[in-house]
């Protein structure tokens, strides 16, 4: 594969399929919904149904060392990277150096420990008794912080917070990294937890369409996928690793207004396509965010007027891990990933990630194939 973009080289998952590639790519190709039923003792959520990631809490994950502490988000994002960064045989994959990055997505880092730090501060006995270990819970940066130091990671470490479009400004961000010479691998991906205080958020943002339609109001999901970025004439040199597929164009835009989120997302997917020199019957798949809510209408509006007669295959992660806010689109270049190994039709061919969070922001990223 020649490439002239930086290259995706490995990339790991941990989703309610489980947590490693494999299960994600067995889930992503058997098109089943993984849907857990909730202990009402342990979640005071509005819903009885999430899509939660198997043994999710951080104990469960990682062991009893350094977890007393350690929250949902956190605990989801350093079981994804040391997935990704482990050999299957217990060491560290081949041809990192100690500069390696880590950039990593989130909306608000833990919705659940902020509310509950906070709700402790105001309601605990004098002197506001706060347990003070949790407190880096509530920074928003605690997840990548920790996925740095546990795993031995030294070189940046950045967290963006952008909702569901999270994992493309990571992704973009790390691009950056790579261009300006601060770092020539970089881990970068989204996490998000799920939390009874985030399930609040969400049935309340959505309480119209879930009194409506409660069969459609999509679920609340969550989990963490990574992605091992690197320079394109880095990967296979050494470190063992074949490509997986070039980062061609990344394209993100704030729209003027919500009306506007439709063709300024057009006009993004326009411009990547024109970038990367290809055209929209060019694709083989898609995957779209499907963000609940009348943003989900807007971009098949855009994605209708930019593929016209074309349909490549589409790949939508929502309706199989639930709403996993920042980390969907993570999940949708995972998907991507996952369901080009098993077709010789992708091979060479472009993909692409669009989003639209309801914040305001819209974008896409064209991946070519290896």
């Amino acid at each position: 594969m020649s490439t002239v973009g930086p290259v995706i080289s490995a990339w790991s998952a941990a989703s309610a399929f489980g947590v490693g590639r494999e299960t994600f790519s067995a889930g992503v190709r058997s098109k089943r919904q993984a849907v857990t039923t909730l202990d009402p003792e342990r979640w005071a959520a509005p819903t009885d149904r999430a899509c939660l990631v198997p043994g999710g809490e951080p104990r469960e994950l990682l062991g009893r060392k350094g977890t007393r502490s350690m929250d949902r988000v956190t605990g989801l994002a350093v079981a994804a990277v040391g997935r990704l960064l482990d050999d299957g045989h217990g060491a560290r994959i081949p041809g990192l150096d100690e500069d390696t990055g880590l950039v990593l997505g989130t909306s608000n880092g833990s919705v659940g420990s902020i509310m509950s730090f906070t709700r402790d501060s105001l309601t605990e006995d004098r002197p506001y008794l706060v347990d003070p270990a949790r407190f880096p819970n509530t920074v928003m940066n605690c997840a990548a912080g920790q996925s740095a130091i546990r795993h031995g990671l030294r070189g940046p470490n950045v967290t963006i917070a952008g909702g569901r479009a999270s994992a493309l400004l990571a992704l973009n961000h790390a691009r950056r990294l790579q261009r300006c010479g601060h770092a020539r691998t970089v881990v970068c991906g989204a996490a998000e937890e799920f939390s009874a205080e985030r399930a609040w958020l969400d049935w309340h943002a959505h309480a119209d369409r879930a009194l409506a339609e409660p069969d459609q109001a999509p679920l609340t999901g969550e989990g963490c996928a990574v992605l091992l970025l690197e320079a394109g004439g880095d990967a296979g040199t050494g470190s063992g690793r074949t490509p997986l597929a070039e980062v061609a164009a990344v394209e993100i835009a704030l729209p003027a207004d919500e009306k506007d989120a439709g063709p300024v997302l057009a006009d993004c997917v326009r411009r990547a396509l024109r970038r990367t020199g290809l055209t929209a019957a060019d694709l083989w798949a898609i995957a779209p965010a499907d963000t609940p809510g009348p943003y989900a209408d807007r971009e098949r509006t855009a994605l209708a007027e930019v593929l016209g007669d074309h349909d490549p295959l589409r790949l939508s992660c929502t309706g199989l891990l639930g709403d996993t806010g920042a980390a969907s689109a993570a999940f949708q270049i995972a998907a991507l990933l996952a369901s080009a190994e098993g077709d010789p039709t992708a091979t060479g061919r472009p993909a692409l990630v669009t989003t639209a969070d309801p914040d305001g922001v819209v974008g896409c990223a064209v991946l070519r194939l290896a």
